[in-house]
């Protein structure tokens, strides 16, 4: 027999184990209840039937939480736990994952009642517990955890024995499907959230329209990245669907309060939002039904903007606060002890300390037969028609693939000129010829004088008021902000778009946490076999640091390539091309890619034309190209990566076959091609032996001229090195200042001269053969380095 409205409300009112509700959550839920009720949604016992379901969940999942943290089996029976049932050694980011449990029901519920699946994503990933007792208890788990984890006896224990087990396979990698943070076995995840800000940075740009996101943040990760309080100058409702930012404000960090909680709380908070440009409102945190209610409201009031007669940008984006104590609903609440462990001493040989963790489990038990009923409740998606919770939008991103016009390629020797004037070009036809796909261009500063003009007439500086005469617009497509995660969040977060990423090579660094963010949860999706479908997003590195000679050491920094080149290569791809067509045929094949980030480091100023189409496409897609003499008979092989690079590696050559010797040039591309891979995956795009040989012929020596700092390139070309009696490298030292491009060459050892003097030490070539007297007192340091720019000009 079904219950009246009066009954359901009743029973929701009630409460369930910890949770109550406050007399200001009632009257909102009996007000959105009857509105609900009048305009086509669920009647109002149905409606109160949800709500009772999810405190039952919500305390089912606490209690799944405490035991993950503590206990290496579950007792359905909710009976107390003897000591050989805990672990050794508890671990668990406790407190945090107990507030996400009523957050997460919560937008569980509000999915139920509208009949939708909004997407969700978690910036503290630290609290993955909450989200993995909850899939395992509602049965949407990964497609790994399937058949291992649900909410039978066996598959919750094996759910709370696994969590911080340290399994391992043979082949050194977990061996369970489940981490200390969100990964890609947690079903639904998008994000490992493991880089705490980067969310806050993202989560604007997510959403397409018709889609809406929750948003569940920290108020630690508050004080990580500022620019999160940016969301209503980005938000337009033209091009984005609706974000629910919801913070989880218990005040606390590991070892101290936050720093919300020392200027003065949520009144604090409210009004600091308020002013940028925020519509905040509190509600209780402890309650999954306080949660549904805030995200509906949320929505309403961005419709409410959308549907209005007088649309004005910026709109005041609604942001839930919800108040509440870091781990409510289990001993040790709102201590700094509750972060982790919240009990004192060790349950499974302190008697005391066992009777406090089964005192406070037992409040949070649930009968099975009520929460059976509570799950049917509340996980009604085939009657429904809509997709499960971990197939939401932004969790199944699979955009088509781009079109990708011809690009206008130049010949080989044409007129010296820039090759991110080329790119820039092609960028904007790329742009044009594929209006379904959503376009962000991040951009810290001064895209223009980095020769990106053309993409800046064409798709704007998004802005609120533009100002008149300047390539400005309130529907701009460039998010433009001197903070580097922020505009890099705006390209990596539009997974269903396509984007560029522009910034000076030094600089590029503040954005690196959060490409390894993205680099890494990609890769593990590869390595589960559910490779990432979103196209790749490009980050163009320039201004770099043999061409920002005139300024100080702190724009001489090629860290942000060695730093990629570290990851691994068939998902952090790094591209060194040399010229306007390299340039251009290195853009093309990150667009044809998926789920990659690609570093792109291209020269600013006019180059020389080196390679034509075809070569340039080699060039790309084998990863280096010889680019001055022919490998068979060579005596010395100049590998040169970057643009400079090779420049001054084709002069040394030049000087070299002047003496009667024979010298190749090979231009690397993608350094990362030609690691020594480190496992299969890796090793399907790493050259092959045969290629390899063919481009370096073993028992050469080998002078390599690199653009990073030569130490760790020549580790990563390891197949190519000879031992230092048959290769030596040159690149950046670390030496600088406001210089010239000459200049800087010099004080690094990588002009051409100095390039000629290691080739004739390594080979055993007379120096006064190669080099004239003039040439060989500069490079010594007794001479005028300006001599050696006017002799490679005079030959």
């Amino acid at each position: 027999m079904s219950e009246t409205k009066s009954q359901a409300f009743e029973r929701w009112v009630a409460g369930y184990g910890p949770i109550q509700h406050t007399s200001g959550t009632i009257r909102r839920i009996v007000d959105l209840a009857a509105s609900l009720a009048q305009s086509g949604g669920p009647d109002e016992a149905t409606f109160y039937g949800v709500l009772a379901a999810a405190d039952r969940l919500a305390c089912a999942g606490m209690w799944t939480v405490v035991h993950m943290t503590y206990a290496r089996r579950i007792d359905l029976s909710g009976a107390p736990l003897p000591a050989d049932a805990f672990k050794e050694t508890p671990e668990g980011h406790t407190g945090g994952s107990l507030n996400m449990v009523p957050a997460f029901v919560g937008y569980l519920a509000a999915n139920t009642i509208t009949g939708t699946t909004r997407s969700w994503l978690m910036g503290q990933g630290h609290c993955v517990a909450a989200i993995e007792a909850i899939n395992a208890l509602t049965g949407d788990v990964s497609p790994a955890q399937k058949g291992r984890y649900d909410r039978s006896a066996e598959g919750l224990s094996r759910l709370v024995a696994d969590f911080y087990s340290y399994a391992i396979d043979a082949s050194g990698r977990p061996s369970i499907p489940l981490g200390s943070h969100a990964g890609p076995n947690t079903a639904g995840a998008i994000s490992e959230g493991g880089y705490l800000g980067f969310a806050e940075v993202q989560y604007v740009h997510m959403p397409l329209p018709g889609e809406s996101l929750v948003a569940f943040l920290s108020d630690g990760a508050f004080e990580e990245q500022r620019g999160s309080d940016w969301t209503p100058r980005w938000w337009r409702a033209e091009d984005s669907g609706f974000v629910v930012p919801v913070m989880i404000l218990n005040g606390r960090r590991i070892e101290e309060r936050a720093q919300i909680a020392q200027q003065g709380g949520a009144e604090w908070l409210a009004g600091h939002l308020a002013l940028n440009g925020f519509d905040p409102f509190a509600i209780d945190g402890r309650d999954p039904a306080a949660f549904l209610w805030g995200i509906l409201t949320a929505e309403q009031r961005l419709k409410a903007f959308v549907d209005g007669a007088d649309r004005k940008y910026p709109a005041r984006i609604p942001y839930i606060i919800a108040e509440t104590v870091k781990g409510f609903g289990f001993a040790g609440a709102g201590t700094n002890a509750a972060h982790n462990l919240p009990i004192a001493g060790n349950s499974s040989r302190d008697a005391a300390a066992r009777s406090v963790f089964n005192e406070a489990a037992a409040a949070l038990h649930v009968p099975e037969n009520e929460l059976t009923a509570a799950l049917a409740a509340l996980t009604r998606h085939s009657q429904q028609k809509r997709v499960l919770e971990s197939k939401h939008a932004l969790a199944t991103r699979n955009p088509p693939a781009p079109s990708l016009p011809e690009p206008a390629w130049t010949n080989a020797g044409d007129v010296a000129d820039c090759a991110m004037h080329a790119l820039d070009r092609w960028f904007v036809k790329v742009v044009d010829a594929n209006p379904n796909l959503r376009p962000r261009l991040g951009n810290p500063d001064e895209l223009r004088s980095n020769h990106m003009g053309a993409a800046l007439d064409r798709l704007r500086h998004r802005v609120n008021a533009p100002e008149a005469g300047v390539a400005e617009a309130v529907d701009g497509a460039v998010i433009t902000a001197l903070n580097e995660e922020a505009v890099a969040g705006a390209a990596l977060a539009n997974k269903g778009g396509i984007n560029l990423i522009v910034s000076y090579e030094a600089f590029a660094m503040k954005m690196l946490g959060g490409l390894r963010q993205e680099i890494i949860f990609a890769r593990r999706q590869r390595e589960i076999g559910q490779a990432p479908q979103w196209l790749s997003v490009p980050l163009v590195v320039t201004s770099h640091t043999w061409e920002n000679s005139k300024n100080e050491q702190s724009h001489q920094d090629p860290t942000i390539g060695e730093a990629l080149l570290g990851e691994m290569s068939e998902t952090a791809r790094v591209l060194f091309p040399i010229d306007s067509n390299s340039a251009m045929a290195a853009l093309r094949s990150a667009y044809q890619g998926r789920g990659q980030v690609a570093c792109l480091i291209v020269s600013k100023r006019d180059m020389p034309h080196r390679l034509d189409h075809n070569a340039a496409t080699q060039f790309v897609s084998a990863g280096a190209v010889h680019v001055f003499g022919k490998p068979d008979n060579a005596e010395l092989q100049l590998v040169a990566i970057g643009a400079y690079q090779a420049e001054e590696a084709i002069k040394a050559a030049e000087r070299i076959e002047a003496s009667g010797y024979n010298v190749v040039v090979t231009a690397i591309c993608e350094p990362g091609r030609f690691r020594a891979p480190r496992d299969a995956i890796e090793s399907a795009f790493t050259a092959s032996d045969a290629d390899l040989s063919a481009l370096f012929p073993p028992n050469v020596p080998r002078v390599i001229v690199t653009h990073t700092r030569p130490e760790p390139m020549l580790g990563l070309l390891r197949r190519l090195d000879g031992g230092p009696l048959r290769t030596v490298s040159r690149g950046y030292i670390s030496r600088g200042g406001t210089l010239d491009v000459a200049g800087m060459l010099f004080a690094n050892r990588c002009s051409w001269a100095h390039l000629v003097d290691a080739a004739a030490g390594l080979v055993g070539w007379p120096r006064g053969e190669l080099l004239r007297d003039f040439e060989i007192k500069a490079i010594d340091g007794s001479g005028n380095p300006a001599d050696l720019h006017k002799s490679s000009k005079q030959g």
